[in-house]
């Protein structure tokens, strides 16, 4: 998501759509943090600066595999299409039993879906593991590629924000204001994957 706080002013008309957003995502790598203003430059070079709460959940980021996924575990997987149609993994992660299931458009890609699904099977196919996940109100398979991302939150702090790290931060904007909502940061060399 490109967005950027530092010239503002030189940025003018260009950055009203984003903003008229009411969550946003960023991902880069943390360039300053003083416990009160997070500076990140995102992927595509851009400074942002946001405002992080003294209660700011801040997640960890561990390995995670295909190896660990059962039957029953609820996964967080953005998807996009083929062109023959299927459906292919880019990012796939646990998340939380109490998370809600169901569909939406993400960004991590463009024309990306997220969907958080119960796994109801692991099967083998000719382009690779295949996943069907259950989200409540249907069913979906998903083929995950060797260059699927994976990883899983893991406990976390304020202080795990280090300049160098990378991290993917959601956020609300109050005006040209960047609200930091949650965090996830690299550890031991291991990067947010979402």
């Amino acid at each position: 998501m490109k967005v950027i706080l530092t010239a503002f002013a030189l940025m003018g008309a260009s950055l009203s759509p984003v903003l008229a957003q009411q969550a946003l995502n960023i991902r880069g790598t943390i360039q300053s943090f003083d416990g009160k203003l997070l500076g990140v430059e995102t992927f595509d070079g851009r400074k942002v600066s946001i405002d992080v709460p003294a209660d700011l959940r801040v997640t960890t980021t561990k390995p995670f595999s295909l190896s660990e996924v059962k039957p029953g575990m609820k996964l967080g997987v953005t998807t996009v299409k083929a062109p023959d149609g299927s459906t292919i993994a880019i990012d796939v992660r646990p998340i939380s039993a109490t998370a809600s299931e169901g569909l939406s458009p993400y960004d991590l890609k463009p024309d990306s879906v997220m969907t958080n699904g119960i796994v109801e099977a692991t099967v083998s196919s000719t382009k690779g593991p295949e996943l069907t996940l259950n989200y409540k109100t249907g069913t979906v398979k998903v083929i995950v590629p060797p260059e699927a991302t994976l990883s899983q939150p893991g406990p976390g702090a304020l202080s795990d924000l280090k300049v160098g790290e990378t991290i993917f931060v959601a956020v609300t904007h109050d005006g040209p204001k960047l609200n930091a909502v949650r965090a996830q940061v690299s550890k031991d060399g291991v990067k947010p994957t979402q």
